[in-house]
């Protein structure tokens, strides 16, 4: 069904759905930005079609609402375990298209890339999403260029007209809203503010050990800022916290991680497989457009930006995969 709605409305049919649902979009948490007096956009719970940030990207993207920054997956004693409850009423998720392309990518490395993960699943089953229209390009967008500017599996779509709302629901149990039935299709952005070349085919064992790299190892702070923003990383490290009060009893927690920091591939003996900082670019960048590809048949990055805004050292992804491919094409000079 598709309706056209005031914004009145639309906080009624919120209200509604805020029984069954917790509500997740992009909310602006004042003064907790980079520095003191900035704030940062990030999802969070809302109630009201006041409180979401449409007009502006957000800093950071909505994959916490299903894969969180820190979970607790199970308790443990000396001899027992138990494992953590899963009572939290279902998600209705607030995202745009790019991000929406970022949900596949997670599920394919969570639930299709051999085991079922289970406590992904869990999370994953009791989440619905709301696509809003994007009508134009942000800053840094490239999603044209990744083929991800445009989704339709969603379960409820949304564009914004002044001060009316219009929906696209397919899912039923979101149909709660009242207004008048229209005709129209969710927006989506048909071009970038800048195109990115990427490349079709990627050499990996030519463009490894290039000089391409090097600029990075005196410019990235490996701070990891670039992967907690992305839509698609999906690494973490496990951590067994052991309670003060008794050493033998804990829990073990799923945490982020980041491929950029230090330490991340470190193993027993004190040895690690990428030491310098342009070696984890070129891991980052590569997955982003040609491991994952050649395991699934698409680019693992959606071109959302995030990761060019988010660097403090003004690294740019986008620029590397420009890069990537022009040494790709200069490979291919040689050859002829």
């Amino acid at each position: 069904m598709k309706i056209k709605l005031g914004i009145e409305n639309f906080n009624k049919g919120l209200e509604a759905l805020s029984k069954d649902f917790r509500i997740f979009a992009p909310k602006r948490f004042e003064k907790r930005g980079t520095h003191s007096d900035t704030d940062v956009i990030r999802y969070g719970e809302v109630s009201n079609f006041e409180e979401m940030v449409l007009d502006e990207k957000s800093d950071f993207s909505p994959k916490e609402t299903i894969l969180p920054i820190n979970e607790v997956l199970f308790y443990f004693t000396e001899d027992q375990y138990r494992e953590t409850s899963n009572t939290k009423k279902p998600a209705l998720v607030f995202l745009r298209a790019c991000d929406l392309h970022g949900v596949k990518r997670i599920d394919q490395m969570y639930l299709s890339n051999g085991p079922v993960d289970y406590y992904y699943k869990r999370n994953r089953d009791k989440v619905k999403f709301v696509l809003i229209g994007c009508p134009e390009s942000f800053r840094n967008c490239f999603c044209v260029s990744m083929g991800c500017n445009k989704a339709d599996n969603y379960d409820m779509g949304m564009n914004l007209r002044g001060d009316q709302i219009y929906l696209d629901i397919k899912d039923e149990s979101l149909n709660l809203f009242k207004g008048q039935e229209v005709d129209f299709e969710v927006d989506y952005v048909k071009e970038n503010k800048f195109v990115v070349d990427v490349p079709e085919k990627v050499d990996f064992v030519y463009i490894k050990d290039h000089e391409m790299w090097d600029e990075y190892d005196s410019r990235c702070i490996a701070c990891g800022r670039c992967n907690f923003s992305c839509p698609t990383c999906t690494c973490f490290s496990m951590q067994d916290i052991f309670y003060k009060e008794n050493e033998n009893v804990g829990e073990r927690r799923r945490v982020w991680a980041s491929c950029q920091v230090e330490g991340y591939t470190s193993i027993a003996g004190g040895h690690s497989f990428r030491n310098k900082q342009g070696q984890r670019m070129r891991f980052k960048t590569l997955h982003k457009i040609h491991d994952f590809k050649e395991r699934f048949g698409y680019n693992m990055c959606t071109g959302c930006g995030r990761c060019d805004d988010q660097c403090p050292q003004y690294i740019s992804i986008s620029t590397a995969i420009d890069k990537v491919s022009k040494v790709m094409k200069e490979k291919d000079l040689e050859l002829d």
